[in-house]
C-alpha cells in the first residue's frame, strides 16, 4: 500500500512538473503553434483515457461507447456556454459548463448503464458500442445541436492559452480520483467484483450498483472533458465522435496497460501526437502508426522490455538516490 502511494505521489508530482513546463513555455511564447495546438486535444485524450480505465481496468468491462458520453458533454456543456457567454466571463461560465456536461453525461451513463451493466463480457461491448452510434445519431438529426452541418460555437471558441489552465486543472482531479478509488475501500471492492463476481455477492457486495456507479463516473469525466473540448473548434459534429474514437480511446488503455494511471497518461500523449509528428509522411502515415502501435504492444509485452520498466520506475529510482546518498554519508 505504501509503494502504491508513494507511485501516486510521485505520478502527481510529474504530471504537475510537465504542464509546469509547458505552460511556462507556451505563456513566454517558446511553443511552436503546431506543439501549442495540442495541448488539448492531448489534455482531453488524457481525461478520457483515465476516466475509461476506471471501467475497462479497475471494473473489468469493455466499454466502447465513451465517445458517446464525451458528444452528450460537448453539446449540451457547449449549448449552455453559449446561453450564458452574454452573462458570465470565461473564468465562471467555463468550468460551470464542464460540471453541467458531465453531469448530463454522467445521466447518460446511468440510463445507458442501468440495463447494459448487467450483461458482460462481448455483449456488454455490443451494446455499450450501439448505445454510443444511437447517440450520435440522434444528436446528429437535432435541430439545436445544428443537425449534420455541427454546432456553430465560434461565439465561445477560445485558444490554447485560455483553455489550459482549465485543462490541467481536469486532468489532475481525474487522474487523484482514479488513483484515489483505486487504493480506498471502494476501489478494493470494485476490483473483487473484476475478479470474480459470484464471490463478491456472496459476502454481500452490491454488485450492480458498484458497476454503475463506476460507469456513471467514467461519463462524468467523459462529458466534462468534451465541454472542454468542443471550446477548443468553432464548429463541432456529432459524427467526429464515433465508435471509431470510442475504440482509439480503448487502444490508449490498453497500451497504456489496464488500471495504470500512469500508462494512460504516456500512451496518451503518444498517440495524439504521433499522427501529428507523422503528418509529412502523409502518404504513409497511417500505415507507420498502425506499425508503432503494433511494435508498441510486442515491446510491453517482451520481458526484457518489462524488467526495464521495472528497473526505471520512479519510485525505485528515488529509492536508489536515497540509499545511495546514506551510504555517501556513512562513508565520509
Amino acid at each position: 500500500m505504501k509503494k502504491k502511494k508513494n507511485l501516486n505521489f510521485v505520478t502527481l508530482i510529474l504530471v504537475i512538473a510537465a504542464y509546469a513546463v509547458v505552460a511556462f513555455l507556451l505563456y513566454s511564447g517558446g511553443l511552436k503553434r503546431q506543439i501549442s495546438n495540442m495541448l488539448i486535444p492531448i489534455s482531453v485524450y488524457i481525461v478520457l483515457a483515465v476516466s475509461l480505465n476506471l471501467v475497462v481496468g479497475l471494473l473489468g468491462e469493455l466499454s466502447l461507447g465513451h465517445a458517446g458520453f464525451m458528444s452528450v458533454g460537448i453539446f449540451s456543456g457547449c449549448l449552455v456556454s453559449i446561453a450564458l457567454e452574454p452573462y458570465l466571463p470565461m473564468v465562471a461560465r467555463l468550468p460551470l459548463c464542464m460540471i453541467i456536461g458531465g453531469l448530463i453525461a454522467a445521466f447518460f451513463g446511468f440510463l445507458v448503464g442501468l440495463p447494459a451493466l448487467r450483461l458482460k463480457g462481448d455483449y456488454l461491448a455490443i451494446v455499450t458500442l450501439a448505445c454510443g452510434e444511437i447517440i450520435k445519431n440522434v444528436i446528429t438529426n437535432l435541430k439545436l445541436t445544428g443537425g449534420a452541418l455541427g454546432l456553430n460555437t465560434g461565439s465561445i471558441y477560445s485558444a490554447p492559452k485560455q483553455l489550459l489552465p482549465y485543462a490541467i486543472v481536469l486532468v489532475l482531479l481525474t487522474t487523484i480520483v482514479m488513483m484515489n478509488l483505486k487504493n480506498s475501500k471502494q476501489g478494493r471492492a470494485i476490483m473483487a467484483i473484476r475478479d470474480n463476481r459470484i464471490a463478491a455477492e456472496s459476502i454481500g457486495l452490491n454488485v450492480t450498483r458498484f458497476k454503475l456507479v463506476v460507469f456513471m463516473i467514467a461519463a462524468f469525466f467523459a462529458g466534462a472533458a468534451g465541454t472542454l473540448y468542443g471550446h477548443f473548434f468553432a464548429n463541432v459534429k456529432a459524427a467526429s465522435f464515433d465508435y471509431n474514437m470510442s475504440i482509439e480511446i480503448l487502444v490508449i488503455v490498453v497500451l497504456g496497460g489496464m488500471g495504470s494511471v500512469p500508462g494512460s497518461i504516456i500512451a496518451a500523449i503518444i498517440l495524439v501526437a504521433l499522427p501529428e509528428a507523422m503528418r509529412s509522411f502523409a502518404d504513409y502515415r497511417m500505415l507507420l502508426y498502425a506499425i508503432v502501435l503494433i511494435l508498441v504492444m510486442l515491446a510491453r509485452n517482451s520481458a526484457g522490455m518489462k524488467n526495464l520498466l521495472e528497473r526505471i520506475k520512479p519510485t525505485k529510482l528515488i529509492n536508489r538516490l536515497a540509499k545511495k546518498q546514506v551510504q555517501e554519508k556513512e562513508g565520509a
